[in-house]
């Protein structure tokens, strides 16, 4: 059976770092990426809105979100998961370590905000948390050809995903590796919650790939890997 790649759409930094920027430029939202193996169809970090993202998947892979079995976030940053509204029938995944990760902090900020009495605010943290619980901890082995890849740092859990076949091996990177710049130059992002395990992570994805899913670019080759 083979596992086919696609990207359906490059994301975009809100606030490019290594370009100079201090504050908020753009819209961000992740690179989407759809892999098929059979009739498995994951779609990785659905990061546009529920409209722009129902065309870019009939326009790139002439699919409809109907047609998705699995949802798979790197991370459940707010602009990696903008359409999951289109896709109800799917399984959703997420790595346990970032449901953890996220889950038990939003518990602590939910019991703050109501001590306080801010209603509006622990609505909003309380909608979080029931879309959190809705995810299902993905498994080591999502389908034919694709692993689990963890990759802490720039958020607790964050996770990527290995997919090999027989010519090469890609990793789907989330924002441990968010464009070609932070990949050029070695850099992870400012805003990482632990910049130490980031940069191990991004040495753990530039060590294994021939190629790159970045997660706020496109598919690249991987520079230590170029021919001379």
């Amino acid at each position: 059976m083979t596992t086919e790649l696609r990207i359906i759409s490059i994301g975009a930094c809100e606030m490019h770092d290594l370009w100079g920027e201090r504050s908020a430029a753009r819209t961000g939202h992740a690179t989407t990426t759809l892999i098929t193996s059979g009739r498995t169809r994951i779609l990785v970090d659905p990061g546009l809105p529920a409209q722009a993202l129902a065309a870019r998947l009939r326009e790139r892979a002439n699919i409809a979100p109907r047609d998705i079995t699995h949802i798979f976030l790197t991370s459940f940053r707010p602009d990696t998961r903008r359409a999951l509204p289109l896709f109800e029938e799917a399984i959703w995944w997420i790595s346990e370590s970032e449901r953890e990760g996220v889950g038990v902090p939003l518990v602590g900020s939910l019991q703050r905000a109501e001590e306080a009495g801010d209603k509006e605010l622990a609505d909003t943290i309380r909608a979080e948390i029931e879309l959190l619980r809705r995810f299902e901890a993905a498994p080591d082995h999502l389908c034919e050809r694709v692993d689990l890849f963890p990759l802490p740092g720039v958020t607790p859990g964050l996770a990527g995903l290995i997919v090999a076949d027989t010519r090469h091996t890609t990793v789907i990177c989330g924002d441990a590796i968010p464009t070609t710049e932070h990949l050029e130059q070695g850099a992870v992002p400012k805003w990482s919650a632990d910049a130490v395990r980031a940069q191990e992570s991004f040495a753990d994805a530039v060590e294994i790939a021939d190629l790159l899913i970045l997660g706020r670019d496109n598919i690249v080759v991987n520079p230590t890997k170029r021919p001379f």
